[in-house]
């Protein structure tokens, strides 16, 4: 059963959060950060498989929205996502059968770049899970021409006048704003689209937001899942980020998908897909039962 809830507010916007019940009492939490290069995107981006993945296994879902860029910068937005925790653990007990601390957060793409980024929080969950996320927004990968998609038609800036509004957005369908993300990635505007900082003069101030150079040994246990053929998010970016784990001592592992592609796991029925979520439930039994 899904329970829709508002867990931050303002005068200017409305940010919402979808809670998927599960049968057990007194349930672990998996919050679901979704992806969409921090442009667009919604909390009902979750497939239904995917939903059952988690709700099946005893833990309780809570999918949400947070605001969205250009019109919203990172900081605010990573403000956002320590909001839904905060909330999840302080006001969650209250109308849910959950326990506020057993918390992991999982994120897919830009959503695995901020559950990265939950790590470096004050207030971080038990673990965290990556599916082909990013920990460093300061490489060439993030700052250059992305040439996958130099290949196709190239946008102008004029194409995208229209897509940008001045009003905060918290929900945005891929149709809707895909052409702004392509833009940005053909012309490696993308970085400062997203932080209002310009890599090439200020590429320090942008580190603040990169994970990768921010783990410390109280970084939460981490689970890394990566296709090599990811032609949006370099599968390198999961290895660095495990690599930069090990050297501090924190528990981590990267799944790989061999020649697996940006959302692998919408052939969620691929039996290396499926072996690949099993590892996720048994991660999150590891290490949110005790």
């Amino acid at each position: 059963m899904k329970h829709t809830v508002i867990y931050k507010k303002d005068e200017r916007f409305t940010l919402e959060g979808d809670y998927y019940e599960t049968s057990s009492t007194n349930a672990p939490v998996v919050v679901y950060i979704h992806g969409g290069g921090l442009l667009w995107g919604t909390k009902e981006e979750l497939s239904e498989d995917m939903i059952y993945l988690y709700t099946n296994n005893g833990y309780g879902l809570f999918s949400i929205n947070y605001r969205l860029a250009p019109e919203t910068k990172l900081p605010d937005i990573m403000e956002d996502v320590e909001d839904a925790l905060l909330w999840i653990e302080s006001e969650g007990p209250k109308q849910f059968s959950i326990d506020p601390q057993k918390i992991v957060v999982v994120g897919s793409s830009a959503g695995g770049f901020l559950a990265l980024s939950t790590g470096t929080f004050k207030n971080k969950p038990r673990a965290i899970v990556s599916f082909y996320g990013y920990g460093d927004i300061s490489a060439d990968w993030a700052t250059s021409q992305n040439s996958f998609y130099c290949q196709k038609d190239l946008v102008s800036k004029e194409m995208t006048k229209h897509i940008i509004t001045d009003e905060v957005i918290s929900e945005a369908s891929v149709e809707e704003r895909f052409l702004l993300y392509l833009y940005a990635r053909q012309t490696g505007e993308w970085v400062q689209e997203v932080t209002g900082i310009n890599p090439t003069i200020n590429k320090e101030a942008l580190l603040k937001y990169c994970p990768i150079h921010h783990v410390t040994k109280d970084y939460p246990p981490t689970l890394l899942l990566h296709g090599t053929n990811d032609v949006d998010v370099p599968y390198l970016q999961s290895v660095f980020m495990r690599a930069a784990l090990i050297k501090e001592n924190v528990k981590a592992k990267l799944i790989t998908i061999p020649n697996g592609e940006h959302v692998f796991e919408k052939d969620f029925h691929n039996p290396v897909v499926q072996n690949a979520l099993k590892e996720v439930i048994d991660f999150l039994h590891v290490h949110l039962t005790d």
